[in-house]
């Protein structure tokens, strides 16, 4: 059976569900799924909705159609797709390679169902020797102060070129300009540690070691030009005591990048993400 996923973001006022389940309905859809959310703050309305047919003739055009009507007058932000259309994913990354293998792993086994569209890092190939990258293209794209802005046109390049949809800067270590930033807003995600804004630069991890920290974490965002204040998608944190080394923090963070990171992509590929202005609505399962 085909599963459609619908979601939507306006302004709230009353008669949107009904306006929404009546369109669905009158073109032969099944509400197989709803989650919604009332933001008081913003005054905003979000919706997450999964619908099908039960022998799949939905009147896809048609609910389009009228979908758009609705939208029209609701001054809606919506968007419909089919569950199975796997997206167009690349994957930046830098010399450190745990959330790239993890991100590998779960797509192999189709926990993360997409299509990886090519990897790309400013280190070369033979840096990731003993990771099996199944035939995905890599484009290895060094970077330095005086090359950035032709290293980040030959990025936004591939990007256009492979019809990528969603870039994973995972652990790519490396700061987007605001123009790329700009260009992937709403689709670039990254991860780092929840440290920031203390323990920059250098050995975060060494840096919270010698403050004696008891909680460490990571984050997952969407990009800005606003370095690591992008909306942020999922955190977790891990608690540590005064046995741990810098060096079981670094382990056990890079522990917490790869399941934070994995989470975000997953939220994001199954639709389940809407930007509320500087935050985000999760419709978790």
């Amino acid at each position: 059976m085909t599963h459609f996923i619908l979601t939507l973001s306006c302004a709230n006022r009353p008669g949107i569900v009904a306006a929404v389940a009546t369109a669905i309905f009158s073109h032969g859809g099944n509400i197989h799924e709803a989650q919604q959310f009332d933001d008081t703050e913003s005054a905003r309305f979000f919706a997450r909705i999964v619908l099908d047919h039960p022998e799949n003739q939905l009147d896809l055009e048609g609910l389009r159609l009228t979908l758009a009507a609705v939208a029209h007058r609701f001054a809606m932000e919506w968007s419909l797709r089919n569950a199975a259309q796997l997206q167009k994913v690349m994957l930046l990354v830098s010399r450190f390679d745990h959330c790239l293998t993890d991100i590998l792993y779960r797509w192999r086994i189709g926990e993360l169902p997409m299509e990886i569209s090519a990897i790309v890092s400013n280190h070369p190939r033979e840096t990731y020797s003993h990771v099996d990258l199944d035939g995905i293209a890599f484009h290895h794209l060094p970077v330095n102060r005086d090359n950035k802005p032709a290293q980040e046109a030959q990025i936004w390049d591939l990007v256009q070129q492979t019809n990528t949809e969603l870039v994973i800067l995972a652990r790519y270590m490396q700061v987007l300009s605001d123009d790329l930033a700009g260009k992937l807003a709403g689709r670039c995600i990254n991860i780092h540690h929840s440290f920031l804004p203390g323990f920059k630069g250098a050995k975060p991890y060494h840096q919270a070691h010698r403050r004696g920290v008891k909680l460490i974490g990571a984050t997952a965002h969407y990009v800005t030009a606003d370095l690591d204040e992008g909306p942020i998608i999922e955190q977790d944190v891990e608690r540590i005591s005064h046995n741990d080394t810098p060096d079981s923090l670094v382990r056990q963070g890079r522990d917490i990048e790869r399941r934070v990171l994995s989470r975000a992509l997953r939220w994001q590929l199954e639709g389940r993400i809407l930007l509320n202005g500087a935050r985000t609505v999760v419709f978790r399962d």
